[in-house]
């Protein structure tokens, strides 16, 4: 678990809008300034070209629901999704076939185990427990409906690029990096087809997911993205709905439960949002109805989770009321 130093930050309770924007801009300059000096953490260095990037970048971008924007630091630097891509092609295939259809091959439990875990899976009779760890993802991109490869990638490419309002390309150089260190995710995919849960072929889909993961973005398209989910499923600086309400209620939920790995549950607890995170740094914290935070700094903890990314979050939860699960006395309610 991590402690992060709340002295003189108030708790704002989890109701009505978010502040004005020059306090939300002020605010972001206080996270941005309290975690910049730290040295915490380790760079991802098990896919060889992500070791190389620089561990002082850190920027956070802050979009609400009405579009408005605040931005620090290295919020407009690109680096690869990852992980987080897992959330929006959850979203986008609940979209396109249903909620109990994808329900039906992969759960929303969390495993409590890494990410790429194969144990979980084993342990599961093969059923992905949830769909943001690599199993799950892997399974949940296979559904994309499609008459082809191309045109699956295309449906899973179009659709994360509406989410961030901007058409999105791959780092072909972090894609070939990947695809030659990615043997546990085709040994994953290889055992979903033995237990009958892959029916496309195995190579072919882990090429796709890996695709997906070298997409590049800023901490200013995870806000976009983010606040896409809190807005109901439409783009607020685009105004393009992307996925209905009750697929982007769905994307939130299983974020809150699985979306930090095994850290999940501690991220609840001392933060109160649906996020998730990706091994290039970057984090999505999303609180419904008010916007969303998209961080980027490449130190690691164990888990795989950005450590300046998770003290920012939880600051500005606090300070911007964001977390779900914070009240305050009713004006209305009993004294008694």
């Amino acid at each position: 678990m991590f402690e992060v130093d709340m002295e003189g930050v108030r708790q704002r309770a989890s109701t009505g809008s978010l502040p004005g924007r020059e306090r939300v801009a002020e605010l972001l300059r206080e996270a941005h300034e309290r975690y910049a000096p730290m040295r915490d953490g380790v760079v991802a260095d098990y896919i060889p070209v992500l070791a190389r990037a620089d561990p002082d970048r850190f920027g956070l971008s802050l979009i609400g629901v009405d579009g408005a924007t605040s931005e620090v630091g290295a919020a407009g630097d690109p680096f690869t999704i990852q992980s987080i891509s897992k959330a929006f092609v959850f979203a986008l295939v609940c979209e396109a076939i249903g909620h109990h259809a994808v329900h039906e091959r992969v759960g929303v439990n969390n495993t409590g185990l890494p990410f790429n875990s194969v144990m979980a899976l084993e342990l599961n009779l093969g059923s992905p427990m949830n769909p943001m760890v690599n199993a799950g993802a892997i399974a949940t991109t296979a559904m994309m409906p499609a008459e082809s490869h191309d045109e699956r990638w295309e449906a899973i490419r179009g659709g994360l690029s509406r989410f961030a309002g901007r058409e999105l390309a791959v780092d072909v150089e972090v894609y070939e990096s990947e695809m030659r260190t990615n043997t546990r995710n085709r040994a994953i995919a290889r055992l979903l087809e033995g237990y009958g849960r892959l029916e496309r072929d195995p190579a072919a889909i882990v090429d796709m997911y890996t695709r997906q993961c070298a997409l590049t973005v800023t901490a200013h398209d995870l806000a976009v993205m983010g606040a896409t989910l809190a807005d109901g499923g439409v783009n607020p600086v685009t105004g393009v709905r992307v996925v209905a309400e009750e697929v982007a209620r769905d994307t939130l939920t299983v974020l809150a439960s699985c979306g930090m790995y095994e850290r999940s549950g501690e991220w609840l607890f001392e933060i109160g949002l649906p996020a998730k995170s990706g091994v290039s740094g970057g984090i999505v914290a999303i609180s419904p109805g008010k916007g969303a935070l998209g961080s980027f700094s490449p130190p690691l903890d164990p888990a795989g989770n950005s450590v300046r990314g998770q003290r920012a979050c939880a600051f500005l939860s606090r300070a911007l009321g964001l977390n779900l699960f914070a009240s305050g006395v009713s004006r209305t309610g009993s004294t008694a």
